[in-house]
């Protein structure tokens, strides 16, 4: 292409068609194009980009990975100052609240607005004429620091309103979030890696946005919400409600939900829903917050000199529980990492009997002063991890002692090790049994090669009788080994060895996966096998041409690379492809009659597990999300389903039996509302 018009129409299309993808993907969770077709768009705007540098902009989706580091951070004042909300635990001084409120403005009427409160980091976009300019963080209300290049690295904020004619100014602010599940796999491999974990989401959240590498900010699972607005120009609003529904409509994700009453009576007696769905949100939820829905009353109600009249945050209280620290044990990883980990007497905390918490590793011990027989209080750390806040000194009888971290592996008597700028402790035996356990156990996993028959118990059958020690020694075992182990039968042996071989068939991802490559999950893993389709593209891949992917970034990318490089893992590979594993992504193909809809799993199903059933959906094109939505097109409710099912009928979302999924999944003609009616679905 030569004709520069030409190329700047294409170019301006192409923006404009990648960001309705990253709108659909990332906030409408109803994606068209598979992620190879996303990628293509990309590639031919970032060839077309180069090709024509004049027609670069710091706008384009090619702009999301991130920038060179920055030198330091500006300080920027806000247009309209970011002032925080008043809060309160107390429902009595809801009504309070209210009855200011109506003082104030006697012969008003109006309802309230309710919205879960976001334990994050607030922040505020500064959009002119559609574009996002400025990223600014709250600082002390007045100033804060401009963080754009960091955010602008979220894929699910847009760079730029999907609007034809947007306001001259918008400015929106909300809370970044670092989603929770996200965080615990971010714990997980900082922890392999020898670094200090974070002690919660918001923390982890807060330590992202201030790196000055935007690049290492594009490999945190950070998103946002937006609830509010700052300067405005040519724009207005005249509800809470009005505002938030053209937020959503300009592609900023707003809330996953409200509610409007008419009375802060109705809004207090929904507040013990509210709380009971904190676990169901994919950030920390840690309170309400009301709001007067009428804008056109907030300048009659005025400010304080900190807050908002109209608004007010009800906090709940922390989900904590003491208990006691009855002895400190200790945990081997799959990359050899010593954890400590509290043994406790058994705590109902959040729903869940705990009886184990992560202590992290020996610096946290030393910071908290936790030592064996001490009262401690517990929590869930992102409601996900068990953890011990801290130790509640007055209750000490002196009998407590301090617990000091082992100078050689627990497992296998190695002497262990302390990395320069790591504060992880690690096994130096890359034999040790410990370590190759858990890759066993992981290689034969579900989500990896599922080898039927092969749990933990065998797991340490076959390590401590020397018969195993990689994965690839599992495809040499002969049926009279297996035979001489405990609680092993001819029909359990022919199992097994049948387990197996068929685990040879498993696809390239679930492979890749099983490998036990650091920081790579499914999602990365099918990626990879998507883009490289053999272990020999892969094994040739350099760290730049693996960061440039989408979702991959330079972490994952040096971590496949070191892994690869080492002599005794190409040897694993080798013989793994010897005995006839499928290193090979299929050719593309098969049905796309799901294509475009999307399913959410929930409860136990009986004939396949949700995994399973996960796969047999994507395998014919459809979606498979863990959170139920209005976009949302079945819902797959096995035995016990819970809160989803609740939430899938209140949207109206279908409702699918087990059966009634595997009629789908057998049909040979594309699946529609009208199929599913004839085939007797809930609507």
């Amino acid at each position: 292409m030569t004709d520069k018009a030409e190329a700047r129409q294409r170019i301006d299309e192409l923006r404009a068609e990648i960001e309705r993808h990253n709108r659909l993907y990332y906030i409408d969770a109803a994606p068209e194009i598979t992620d190879r077709e996303y990628d293509r768009l990309l590639q031919s705007l970032e060839k077309l980009e180069a090709e024509f540098p004049e027609f670069g902009s710091i706008s384009s989706p090619t702009q999301r990975v991130g920038g060179a580091p920055l030198a330091r951070f500006n300080s920027v004042r806000h247009a309209v100052p970011m002032m925080s909300l008043s809060n309160t635990y107390s429902k009595e001084e809801l009504a309070e609240f209210d009855v200011r409120i109506r003082k104030l403005i006697p012969e008003e009427n109006f309802g309230y607005i309710l919205e879960p409160k976001i334990d994050g980091v607030a922040i505020s976009l500064r959009y002119e004429n559609g574009e996002l300019v400025r990223a600014v963080t709250r600082g002390d209300g007045t100033t804060g620091d401009e963080v754009t290049a960091n955010i602008r690295t979220i894929k699910s904020v847009p760079l730029r309103l999907a609007d034809m004619m947007p306001p001259p100014v918008l400015e929106v602010r909300g809370e970044i979030y670092m989603d929770t599940r996200g965080f615990a796999t971010l714990n997980e491999k900082r922890q392999e890696a020898g670094l200090e974990p974070f002690a919660n989401p918001r923390n982890a959240c807060a330590g992202s946005l201030k790196l000055l590498d935007p690049r290492e900010v594009a490999a945190r699972p950070l998103d946002a919400v937006f609830y509010a607005t700052g300067e405005l120009d040519g724009i207005d609003f005249e509800t809470h409600e009005h505002m938030l529904q053209t937020l959503k409509n300009y592609g900023l994700r707003i809330t996953p939900q409200y509610w409007l009453k008419d009375s802060i009576a109705e809004i207090i007696d929904l507040l013990d829903d509210l709380e009971n769905m904190r676990h169901e949100f994919p950030f920390e939820m840690d309170g309400g917050v009301i709001k007067v829905n009428q804008r056109r009353l907030y300048d009659d109600l005025g400010y304080t000199a900190k807050s908002p009249r109209w608004a007010v945050a009800y906090k709940y209280e922390p989900e904590q529980a003491e208990t006691l620290l009855r002895d400190i044990s200790i945990q081997v990883g799959r990359t050899g990492v010593l954890t400590p980990v509290a043994e406790l007497e058994p705590a109902l905390l959040a729903g869940t009997t705990v009886k184990r918490a992560t202590l992290h590793n020996e610096d946290e011990i030393r910071r908290k002063d936790i030592r064996i027989g001490d009262r401690v209080i517990i929590e869930k750390a992102g409601e996900i991890i068990p953890a011990v806040v801290k130790v509640v000194t007055e209750k000490r009888t002196g009998e407590e002692t301090e617990f000091s971290m082992p100078t050689h592996c627990p497992v296998c008597g190695s002497e262990v090790e302390k990395r320069d700028g790591e504060v992880a402790i690690r096994c130096v035996n890359l034999q040790c049994p410990a370590q190759v356990k858990n890759w066993l156990t992981h290689f034969a996993s579900r989500g990896a090669m599922d080898i039927n028959g092969l749990g933990e118990s065998l797991v340490e059958q076959l390590v401590d009788g020397g018969l195993v020690k990689t994965p690839a020694e599992l495809y040499s075992l002969e049926k009279v080994e297996i035979l001489g182990l405990e609680r092993m039968g001819e029909k359990s042996a022919d199992n097994l060895i049948k387990g197996i071989e068929e685990s040879k068939k498993r696809p390239f991802e679930k492979v890749l996966f099983g490998l036990g490559i650091r920081h790579v999950g499914k999602g990365a893993a099918l990626i990879l096998a998507r883009e490289f389709k053999t272990i020999d593209a892969l094994m040739a891949a350099d760290i730049q041409s693996l960061e440039t992917i989408r979702d991959i970034g330079p972490i994952v990318g040096k971590s496949v690379v070191e892994f690869f490089q080492t002599p005794e893992t190409r040897t694993i590979v080798e013989q793994l492809r010897a005995a006839g594993v499928n290193f090979e992504q299929a050719a593309a193909g098969g049905s796309k009659k799901l294509e475009g809809l999307t399913f959410v799993l929930t409860g136990s199903l009986e004939n396949m597990t949700r995994d399973e059933a996960g796969d047999k959906i994507r395998a014919h094109g459809g979606k498979v999300s863990s959170s139920v939505s209005k976009k949302t097109s079945y819902l797959v409710a096995g035995e016990a389903a819970g809160s989803k099912l609740t939430k899938a009928e209140s949207l109206g979302v279908t409702i699918l039996s087990e059966e009634q999924l595997i009629n789908l999944l057998g049909s040979d003609e594309p699946a529609d509302t009208g199929e599913a009616e004839q085939m007797g679905f809930e609507f």
